[in-house]
């Protein structure tokens, strides 16, 4: 009788949560378990458990009642990159290293064939740097900002935007009670997929993207337009990584944990300050924040956290590694990782939703007085 060793496959969710990751552990776990009886190793917090050496078995009863939980199960981080690795040194300084030998020596000591290893664009260049050392590396596409160009869609991002277009719903009541300009925060800080999707699923008046420079000028015409035409509030949706009219960013904070330092957030202050006093007209902000990224995933994340699962579980257990998942026309396929993090996928100009808003009255904040006049909503 031939023996077949059994193949140890390491799970770990990196970079910042989504609704949808429980739902890949499960879709993971109970394939490799029922088609290869393989054992399933969760790696705790991420890349932090991988360079710090903290893992467990999966058990059954870890995987029961979770497809609809949101967060994940085993933790996650998006300041454990091996290769800039924060370590607490005397005087509480925090000084930066690279630590990837211990990642490295952690899949050879607990005996991994494979690592899947689900997140955006940071874990899948973290992935990159792996296979290069030798791991093997299964990735899943995971990121709210649906900014991975080697795939149609990322699992969460569908939750995101429902939660946006809900808070626009909610916001509008309140607004046209009050004749208020509303401006809504959301995530993106590259990419403007949830401003761009939310705010057209919510009637927005006003999108702000990363990848479309916007004037005041433009914004303050639009809103000022409706008032006079009765319709005597509007609302602003405006992606966190939305470029001022001078070029810049809003940046809240810096972290030196991180990768990428920059903390992005408060743009939304500065537009709602901005327009009350460009139009006079009363201006409040809400920012969405985390709330985009908690709660239950939406049946449709759930489906695709599952593909995704399913076919990431089969590349691990049958050797097709150095690849991600990812949807393709309806269907789930390997992709290389190197195509996965090639380039962002961000807004085109041309994007069909962006030209359907358009025609339908939505600015941009890049409008012409000439092209603002024909817009009557």
């Amino acid at each position: 009788m031939n023996f077949i060793a059994r193949k140890r496959i390491g799970i770990l969710t990196g970079g910042g949560d989504c609704p949808g990751l429980n739902a890949v552990i499960r879709a993971v776990t109970k394939t490799a378990w029922a088609q290869y009886g393989a054992t399933v190793v969760g790696i705790e917090d991420g890349f932090e458990g991988l360079v710090e050496g903290r893992m467990h078995e999966i058990q059954d009863n870890e995987v029961s009642s979770i497809l609809g939980q949101g967060g994940t199960i085993l933790g996650s981080s998006n300041k454990g990159d091996p290769w800039h690795y924060p370590v607490e040194m005397p005087g509480n300084r925090i000084e930066i290293q690279d630590c990837s030998y211990k990642a490295i020596r952690n899949v050879q000591r607990w005996a991994l064939d494979a690592v899947i290893a689900i997140g955006g664009d940071g874990t899948m260049n973290i992935s990159s740097k792996l296979m290069e050392n030798g791991v093997n590396v299964v990735g899943v596409p995971k990121t709210i900002d649906n900014d991975l160009a080697a795939t149609d869609l990322t699992f969460g991002f569908d939750t995101a935007v429902s939660v946006v277009c809900e808070a626009i719903d909610r916001l509008h009541t309140t607004a046209s009670s009050h004749h208020r300009v509303m401006v809504i925060e959301v995530m993106g800080r590259h990419a403007g997929w949830i401003a761009l999707t939310g705010g057209a699923a919510g009637g927005a008046d006003v999108i702000l993207l990363p990848e479309i420079p916007f004037s005041w000028e433009s914004v303050f015409r639009v809103v000022k337009e409706r008032n006079t035409r009765r319709k005597r509030f509007s609302i602003v949706c405006v992606a966190e990584g939305a470029k001022l009219p001078d070029g810049g960013q809003v940046i809240k904070a810096l972290d030196e944990k991180r990768t990428d330092a920059r903390q992005l957030g408060g743009i939304g202050a500065v537009v709602a300050q901005a327009i009350e006093e460009g139009t006079g007209l009363e201006t409040r902000v809400t920012v969405l924040g985390h709330l985009q990224r908690g709660g239950s995933p939406t049946a449709f994340d759930r489906v695709l956290a599952t593909n995704l699962g399913t076919v990431a579980a089969h590349c691990a257990c049958r050797g097709d590694h150095g690849v991600m998942v990812a949807l393709r026309n309806n269907e789930i396929v390997p992709v290389p990782i190197k195509e996965a993090i090639a380039q962002l996928r961000t807004v085109p100009a041309d994007n069909q939703l962006v030209r359907s808003t358009r025609s339908i009255g939505v600015s941009f904040g890049n409008e012409t007085a000439d092209e603002d006049s024909r817009h009557d909503d």
